[in-house]
């Protein structure tokens, strides 16, 4: 099939390389040197724990052309420039568009996509479980990911209709790239930031080193994230995926995720590639889902929430973290 990648960081190299190898005739929107170095060099990853590294040749393009048409687009790109997009994205001749990302506007962003669009399209959201970082010296992406990569994706609040479920498992065909369907992407969206801000916090706590972090921290990150769905289910708000709050609670799978934020505070690479890396270089997304996150909040006034407030104190204020992490 004939696939447009909107966007090529880290998330969306990755998606680019899979489909790739699943034999689509792949396009890569890019701009600057990293435009260039696709052109010129092609897409190179390093996969950090698979110890490989691997070569795809997509086409690049700089802008979007009128007369082009693709059977789908995969929009990936931060949450605080996603939306300056959507008009391209409506302007695209495919029928199907994939928002990929923490999105906390998904509404709004399909309501405007489908009011300009050029021609019938369907609007999914996906978030797709990926982190890494740009080698610019080495001119590639190294990835961190478990096994082939995955993707939660479905509608607004449904999961795909069973033609599109067959059109993506299609498009990702042979890959082992799995697709978990989901029935509510806004809720997902929303649940996703009662795991990932605690994260958020303690790496700017620890100024953008999460090694530095104590054990009282990362109990106090979980206990975190716990109060926060806990919060969430309290506002009628479904977690996603479904008993992803699970592993914040006492049990097998709270001393699982204990020791996945053990293994990120000890090893430097992984903690970085996983958490810090985004944390240092989307600092202005962080901002956004943070603000957005504490509107949700506000709804519920009296619901107790003193791990979550401890651990986000520990943090600088948004300004301080807007000046050390910027570029000159």
């Amino acid at each position: 099939m004939k696939i447009l990648v909107f966007g090529s960081g880290v998330i969306g190299s990755y998606l680019t390389h899979v489909l790739c190898r699943a034999g689509n005739d792949v396009t890569v929107l890019a701009r600057g040197k990293w435009k260039e170095q696709l052109e010129h060099n092609g897409l190179k990853i390093r996969h950090h724990l698979q110890r490989k590294e691997t070569l795809d040749h997509p086409k690049v393009i700089g802008s979007i052309k009128e007369d082009d048409r693709y059977d789908a687009v995969f929009a990936v790109m931060p949450y605080n420039k996603i939306g300056a997009i959507l008009e391209p994205l409506a302007a695209v001749n495919a029928p199907l568009v994939v928002l990929v990302g923490n999105n906390m506007t998904p509404a709004t962003m399909q309501e405007e996509i489908l009011e300009k669009t050029v021609c019938d399209k369907q609007v999914l959201f996906g978030f797709q479980v990926t982190a890494g970082k740009r080698d610019k010296e080495n001119g590639l992406l190294i990835c961190e990911r478990a096994g082939a990569g995955m993707m939660d994706i479905g509608a607004l609040h449904s999961e795909p209709d069973p033609r599109t479920k067959v059109k993506l498992m299609l498009i990702f065909s042979g890959t082992g790239y799995k697709l978990n369907w989901q029935p509510d992407m806004e809720a997902y969206l929303i649940s996703h930031l009662a795991a990932i801000l605690p994260i958020g916090y303690l790496a700017y706590a620890c100024g953008g080193d999460i090694t530095r972090s104590t054990a009282t921290q990362r109990s106090l990150m979980r206990l975190a994230s716990r109060e926060a769905f806990g919060m969430l289910k309290h506002q009628g708000i479904q977690t996603l995926p479904a008993d992803d709050d699970q592993y914040y609670l006492p049990g097998v799978k709270g001393m699982l995720m204990q020791f996945i934020y053990f293994v990120m505070a000890k090893s430097k690479t992984i903690g970085d590639l996983i958490a810090c890396e985004h944390c240092r270089n989307a600092y202005e997304e962080m901002e956004m889902l943070d603000k957005a996150f504490g509107e949700i909040i506000a709804r519920s006034p009296g619901y107790p929430m003193p791990n979550w407030n401890a651990l986000k104190v520990q943090m600088p204020e948004w300004e301080a973290i807007r000046k050390q992490y910027q570029k000159g």
